[in-house]
């Protein structure tokens, strides 16, 4: 039996004149999370993307899974397709949604007629599909209003799709066609949720993150590429920037006031993420700072981490709340690794008062106090590039 994927345009299919480049970019998108897979034909039309396996030994849950985390359709099902025959109608349903049917207690068909050259109108198809399944599973009884189960039969131009309905799918607008940004990735459950939420919106999103040995262990490291390698589903293949920055952290500390320690830090942090995203050429950088939640993410503070750069500081969870963060780390499997016990350079000596409405005349010349230009050149040029890939 002919299996396929029908996906369900979303916010694309409202898209105007530049419609066909989100387009081209979703397919292009599906094409690399798919090709590990097999080989597979893709085409467009009335606002739904037909992905057609051209092998039969295809792992159908796995293609399902992962074009249903792709950015850019709203709903995906997956279908069997049989020629425009009653007869055939009729039995593929039967056949294909047999599994659904041994389960349900009440049913009923809808049909879609796209092609009006079918010789049947869609409460016909109805009578004739559902007449069909009443004769095969006896325990059945359709009910209209509220059913266990629909059985869909949508009859288009090129054959007859038989299905159980949609799942919602990854929502958002193709990753890259929003341009490019940083995300400054800790082991903490905000940023992987920020980057998530970055690429929804079609932004291509690499990694940036920090390490401190040997305040900081390997493990703190590998947490993090963990957490990568669990945002690929979603953002793609994921650039992964390590900066060393041990030097810098021990010169704040034994040069700055320990209250704006954290304040300086991050001024530091955002510093040389602009100058990689720069050189990469990227547009923007993210942070998984959400307002108010610890002492170094007050309004205040942002503001003085803002100043310290002249590139977009985008910061997608900056007024939700810990629980909602949460739900959707939980969503994207990364929140168990964020929680495992491995601390981060964020931790490292920070101070037992922190400064919570830090004043940005003071910091900048705190910064000031130290030439912090050579560590900041050095722990650039040392930078550690890695790719982590969709498999």
């Amino acid at each position: 039996m002919k299996e396929v994927l029908l996906i369900k345009e979303g916010e694309i299919a409202l898209k105007g004149l530049n419609k066909r480049n989100f387009e081209e970019a979703f397919i292009r998108n599906l094409r690399h999370r798919l090709k590990s897979l097999g080989e597979f034909e893709y085409r467009i039309a009335q606002s739904t993307v037909y992905v057609n396996p051209l092998s039969e030994d295809v792992d159908f849950d796995e293609v399902y899974d992962r074009a249903s985390k792709v950015f850019g359709a709203a709903a995906i099902c997956r279908c069997a397709v049989c020629e425009k025959d009653i007869a055939a109608i009729c039995r593929t349903a039967c056949e294909y949604c047999e599994p659904e049917l041994a389960r349900a207690r009440t049913f009923k068909v809808a049909a879609k007629r796209a092609d009006k050259a079918f010789p049947l109108k869609s409460p016909e198809i109805c009578v004739e599909v559902g007449h069909e399944i009443l004769e095969k599973y006896h325990h059945l009884d359709v009910d209209v209003k509220e059913p266990q189960l629909v059985v869909h039969v949508e009859v288009r131009d090129d054959g007859a799709f038989i299905h159980t309905g949609n799942r919602t799918a990854a929502g958002g607008i193709p990753v890259g066609t929003s341009g490019r940004a940083l995300l400054l990735l800790s082991g903490g459950i905000d940023s992987p949720v920020a980057g998530y939420m970055m690429a929804k919106r079609g932004v291509d999103v690499a990694c940036i993150h920090y390490v401190s040995p040997p305040y900081t262990s390997d493990r703190a490291r590998l947490k993090v590429e963990r957490l990568c390698e669990k945002l690929t589903p979603y953002l793609g293949d994921v650039a992964f920037f390590c900066v060393p920055f041990t030097k810098i952290q021990e010169a704040l500390r034994d040069n700055c006031p320990e209250e704006l320690f954290t304040i300086l830090m991050r001024c530091i942090m955002l510093d040389i993420a602009e100058r990689i995203a720069r050189k990469k050429g990227m547009h923007a950088l993210v942070t998984g700072e959400s307002l108010g939640q610890v002492a170094s993410q007050t309004m205040q503070a942002m503001v003085c981490t803002d100043a310290s750069v002249t590139m977009p500081v985008l910061r997608p969870v900056v007024g939700m709340d810990k629980t909602e963060i949460i739900d959707i780390a939980r969503k994207i499997d990364t929140f168990d690794i964020s929680i495992e016990p491995y601390e981060d350079c964020c931790t490292v000596f920070t101070p037992k008062h922190p400064r919570t409405k830090p004043d940005p005349a003071a910091v900048k010349a705190a910064l000031l106090r130290y030439d912090f230009e050579p560590l900041i050149e050095e722990a650039v040029e040392n930078t550690e590039i890695k790719t982590f890939k969709h498999d």
